[in-house]
C-alpha cells in the first residue's frame, strides 16, 4: 500500500492567534461602541506603555504605528540627519538601512561577526569617521549583538547607539533587556514576532525620559499633547504620523500576561533542534541556550542550504530563508556601497542561512518530524556526524 502524503508543517503558524479570536471581536466591539470613541492613542495604548515600562524597567516606551517607524523616530530624535553617517551591519533586515536613508543619513556597511551574524564591533569601529554620528546595531535571529562591546564602543567615540531589537523582546544579556544597552532600542509587533498581533506596530524604548518625550512628539505630528495644532520641531526632524491602535494596544494588554509561556515553549523547541544538531557536519546550529539568546526564530548554516531545503520540502517540513542578499547588494542600498567593496562573513551568511518552523503551537512530534529531516539529510549526504 501507499503511504498517505505527509501533512506540510508550515514555517509560519497558522493558528497563532486562534486561541485569541474571541478577545479579538471583544476588543473590536468594546473599542468601536465605546463612549470614548478614541481609536488611536488612547488610554489603552497608555496602558500598554505602563505595563512595558515597568516590565522592563525603562524610562519611557513608546508605542508607534511599526518598528521601522519606530526606528526612524529614534534616529531623528538623536539628532541622526543629512550630513551624518551612521554604521549599520552588512547582512539583516532592510529597516537597518532604509531608517537611516530615510532620516537622509547615509548607511556604512559593516562586516558581521561569523559566528552570532550580528556586526562585528571591530569592523564597525574600522569605518568611524568624523561625519559618524551613530550605530546602529541589530539583533539577528535568536542571538543578541555584543552589546557590552557596542555600549563601549559608542562611549569612547562619543556616538549614539541604536538598537534594533525589533524581533528580540524576551532577550537579555549580562541582566539587561534587549533594546535598553543602546540610547534607543525598537520592539515590533508584526504576527511573527514574539509578542506579534494582527497588524502592524511596534515600540521605541529608552533609558533616557527626555528621548522618549521627544519621540512621543515626533509619532503625532510634532505636537506635544498639550497643545492640539501646534507642530514642534525635534532637532533636524519634524513630525509625522506613527500612531498605535487602540484595539492592537487592548489585544496585546490580554495577550501580555502568557508571554513568558510563549516565549518558554519557543525556547524549549529551540533547544531540542540545537541538542539533535550539535556535531552535524555541514550544518552548524546555534548552541543550547545561553545568555544574549531569545526564541524569534531557529537558524542553522548550512554549506548545501538550497539541497536542504528541498530536502525538508520533501519531507512535508516548509523552512524559510530570511535574507538571502546582504544588504549592499540588494538595490536600493547598492548606491551607497563603496565600489568593490566586500563584506564576506556578510555574503556567507546570505548563502547558507535557512530557519526551520518555531512557534509556540508546534507539536512536540512536529519538532521531532524537523529533527529527523535535518539529520537524515545530514546521513544521506555521506558526510559524519
Amino acid at each position: 500500500m501507499t503511504a498517505p502524503p505527509l501533512t506540510a508543517i508550515p514555517f509560519f503558524s497558522p493558528g497563532t492567534f486562534a486561541d485569541d479570536r474571541d478577545a479579538l471581536l471583544d476588543t473590536v466591539r468594546e473599542i468601536g461602541t465605546g463612549d470614548a470613541q478614541k481609536f488611536i492613542l488612547g488610554e489603552h495604548t497608555a496602558r500598554l506603555e505602563q505595563e512595558l515600562r515597568d516590565r522592563l524597567g525603562a524610562a519611557d516606551v513608546v508605542a508607534c504605528s511599526s518598528g521601522t517607524s519606530a526606528l526612524a523616530l529614534a534616529l531623528t530624535a538623536l539628532d541622526v540627519g543629512p550630513g551624518d553617517e551612521v554604521v549599520v551591519p552588512a547582512f539583516g533586515c532592510a529597516p537597518l538601512a532604509s531608517a537611516v536613508v530615510e532620516v537622509g543619513a547615509r548607511p556604512v556597511f559593516a562586516d558581521v561577526d561569523p559566528v552570532r551574524l550580528t556586526a562585528d564591533p571591530a569592523a564597525v569601529e574600522a569605518l568611524v569617521t568624523p561625519w559618524t554620528k551613530a550605530l546602529l546595531v541589530g539583533h539577528l535571529f535568536s542571538v543578541m549583538a555584543d552589546m557590552p562591546a557596542f555600549r563601549a564602543l559608542a562611549d569612547r567615540r562619543g556616538l549614539r547607539l541604536v538598537e534594533d531589537s525589533a524581533l528580540a523582546q524576551g532577550g537579555t544579556l549580562a541582566g539587561r533587556p534587549a533594546g535598553l544597552w543602546g540610547d534607543a532600542g525598537v520592539y515590533s509587533f508584526v504576527p511573527v514576532k514574539t509578542f506579534g498581533m494582527p497588524g502592524e506596530g511596534g515600540v521605541v524604548l529608552t533609558g533616557d525620559a527626555e528621548l522618549g518625550r521627544a519621540v512621543r512628539m515626533l509619532r503625532n505630528h510634532g505636537q506635544d499633547g498639550v497643545h492640539r495644532f501646534v507642530h514642534h520641531r525635534v532637532h533636524r526632524g519634524v513630525g509625522r504620523n506613527s500612531r498605535f491602535d487602540e484595539v492592537m494596544a487592548a489585544f496585546q494588554l490580554r495577550r501580555l500576561p502568557g508571554l513568558e509561556d510563549r516565549l518558554a515553549r519557543r525556547t524549549r523547541i529551540c533547544d531540542y533542534y540545537s541538542r539533535r544538531f550539535a556535531g552535524l557536519a555541514g550544518v552548524a546550529a546555534p548552541p543550547v541556550g545561553g545568555d544574549g539568546r531569545f526564541p524569534y526564530v531557529y537558524t542553522v548554516l548550512a554549506d548545501r542550504r538550497d539541497a536542504l531545503a528541498a530536502h525538508l520540502a520533501a519531507h512535508g517540513v516548509t523552512a524559510h530563508v530570511y535574507y538571502p542578499r546582504t544588504l549592499p547588494e540588494q538595490p536600493a542600498f547598492a548606491p551607497f556601497a563603496p565600489p568593490g567593496a566586500r563584506w564576506p562573513n556578510a555574503e556567507r551568511a546570505a548563502r547558507r542561512n535557512l530557519s526551520l518552523p518555531l512557534y509556540p503551537h508546534l507539536t512536540d512530534a512536529q519538532a521531532e518530524r524537523i529533527a529527523d529531516a535535518v539529520c537524515a539529510f545530514a546521513d544521506e549526504s555521506g558526510e559524519p556526524r
